[in-house]
């Protein structure tokens, strides 16, 4: 019974952990707003700034696990890029050396646990705001908490190991085997901090062995190696709930650190001598000497981490772009999976204004092919019978409102910020145009998510259509297809060029004939009572709104013939 209880409450400190991971996730994406994603911007605009900002934040909360599941939280909720991402975990490697000093120092580790309880007492007072935001940052409070409990119930779930380093002491006798005790023991350090979930703690019992005489120097180095490989596996717990970026990230920690660990091997003895002789510049017994005292192996073990992080991150840091091709490969993303991200707006503006309108045009082509994506996943909710299935695509179709809101905006900050330039009047035409263009787009994003609404309204209601209901919704869907096709095909040209928008004109007005002859039908099946009333409130609504799509799509159309 005991084995069991102990199983649950390792399983309930992972969910914890999840949770509070998922929560603040979503309560960044809430509260957070423009103004944070500007500061992580500028916190993170090079290298050098990335690895202080990563540098920085572990070193004050004394956790790099910590410090890494918020920037795979950040990479979720789109406030990072994943090359930014990269840098601040590399600083975060270097920042958790921290902790290794101040337990040699002062045998001491700060516990950011102890506020979680009051965290999540602030955030209660604010949940019980009637403001939105204030209400998010409630959320992003106790998420935060929530995320620190779990970790530290994790590491209290577990063989109490912290309090009983003894149980240890056989490992002196494995320390014979030349090479292949070094690597046993990296395998030992990697173990350790999976289970204990924290590789300040792996740390902490390193140094205990190293000052009890169970293990030497260069046995206590490879367990700190292993302590490096073993603290990647946070991020990646953290990142199993999040988004294909953020899974990417944790990766991209988990290759920065295997690759440390692997030239380190290769240079193992040479790498040893080097600390040695740093260790020894101080005033130090050298440790590879039989007799050191402790206070010297002590230093010289918090000096292998130091210097294998700082190190590491000298080498690749110049080598980001590859590790982001290599994480890219490693972690694809499901055709599924959407989340925002422009892909032409990037680097501010070009040299010149045309140049810069044609980076926003090509933005707003992908922002019109992200709304065709939308209706495909509109079109499956319509024609699903599985209610698991219509639950994901209401999401996803929520989802894809939000992202289009999202994409609007920051087209439009770019537009802005073209606007202050000097423009020519043509320039000046296609400006305006494109503002009316992306605002329609918007509104295509929201009647995408209007068709999942009124489906699910439908289902609340326990209402269905017939297969013939089914049937001439599904042509409605094909017309506004063709609308699609040629509302991007005008997209697709050269603006100026444009001079007869047809085939826009048509698609329009088949999807107005076609909505004009269900609704004399919709009347006629009424009185027949071919469905309910209720039905068929739902039926022309949905008929609407895709009406409503063609006026926005011909709208496009029109922008772009008056910019002439």
């Amino acid at each position: 019974m005991g084995v069991v209880l102990n199983i649950l409450t390792l399983l309930g400190s992972l969910g914890l952990f999840l949770y509070g991971m998922t929560l603040m996730s979503e309560a960044l994406q809430k509260v957070a707003g423009d103004k944070m994603r500007s500061f992580l911007a500028a916190m993170t605009t090079n290298s050098a700034s990335q690895i202080f900002t990563g540098l920085l934040i572990t070193a004050i909360i004394q956790s790099s696990s910590a410090t890494t599941v918020m920037v795979v939280s950040f990479v979720n909720a789109g406030l990072l890029s994943l090359v930014q991402a990269i840098g601040v975990i590399m600083g975060a490697n270097i920042g958790t050396t921290v902790t290794a000093w101040l337990i040699s120092f002062l045998g001491f580790k700060a516990d950011i646990s102890v506020l979680s309880i009051p965290l999540i007492g602030i955030g209660f007072a604010f949940m019980m705001c009637k403001a939105k935001r204030k209400k998010s940052i409630g959320e992003l409070l106790i998420g935060f908490a929530l995320l620190f409990l779990g970790l530290t119930f994790l590491k209290d779930s577990v063989p109490n190991l912290e309090n009983s380093p003894e149980v240890l002491a056989f490992l002196q006798s494995w320390t014979d085997f030349g090479f292949l005790s070094v690597l046993l023991f990296v395998g030992i350090g990697t173990l350790l901090t999976i289970v204990l979930q924290s590789s300040s703690a792996t740390m902490a019992l390193t140094l205990v062995m190293i000052n009890n005489g169970w293990i030497s120097f260069d046995m206590g180095a490879a367990m700190v190696l292993g302590e490096n490989i073993g603290t990647t596996i946070t991020a990646n717990i953290a990142a199993s709930v999040a988004n294909t970026s953020a899974k990417r990230a944790a990766r991209a920690h988990s290759v920065f650190n295997l690759f440390g660990v692997l030239w380190v091997l290769v240079l193992y003895h040479p790498f040893l001598y080097l600390v040695s002789k740093i260790i020894t510049a101080f005033g130090c017994d050298n440790p590879l000497v039989a007799g050191a005292s402790s206070e010297s192996l002590l230093y010289s073990v918090a000096m292998v981490h130091s210097l294998f992080n700082i190190c590491n991150t000298l080498i690749l840091v110049w080598f980001i772009p590859q590790i982001v091709k290599l994480v890219t490969k490693l972690v694809k993303s499901p055709k599924e999976e959407e989340v925002f991200r422009l892909k032409y707006i990037q680097g501010g503006l070009l040299n010149t204004a045309e140049l810069s309108l044609g980076q926003a045009k090509a933005e707003i082509i992908h922002f019109a092919e992200l709304c065709r994506r939308q209706y495909e996943y509109a079109k499956e909710a319509l024609n699903t019978t599985s209610e698991e299935r219509f639950d994901q695509l209401y999401k996803k179709l929520e989802h894809y409102e939000q992202i289009t809101d999202r994409v609007e905006f920051e087209i439009a900050k770019y537009l802005n910020e073209i606007a202050e330039g000097q423009l020519s009047e043509e320039s000046g035409r296609k400006l305006q145009a494109m503002y009316k263009i992306i605002s329609e787009l918007e509104s295509i994003g929201d009647s995408g998510f209007n068709i999942a609404r009124i489906l699910q309204r439908r289902n609340i209601h326990d209402k269905s259509f017939n297969q013939t209901m089914i049937n001439k919704l599904n042509y409605m869907t094909k017309l506004v297809d063709a609308g699609f096709d040629a509302m991007i095909v005008n997209l697709k040209s050269e603006f100026s060029k444009v001079k007869d928008i047809s085939n826009a004109q048509d698609a329009e007005q088949d999807i107005n004939e076609y909505r004009n002859n269900l609704k004399e039908e919709h009347l006629l099946n009424l009185e027949n009572n071919t469905y309910s009333y209720l039905t068929g409130v739902y039926y022309m609504d949905l008929i609407n709104e895709y009406e409503h799509v063609g006026d926005f799509m011909i709208n496009i159309s029109e922008a772009i013939i008056e910019i002439k």
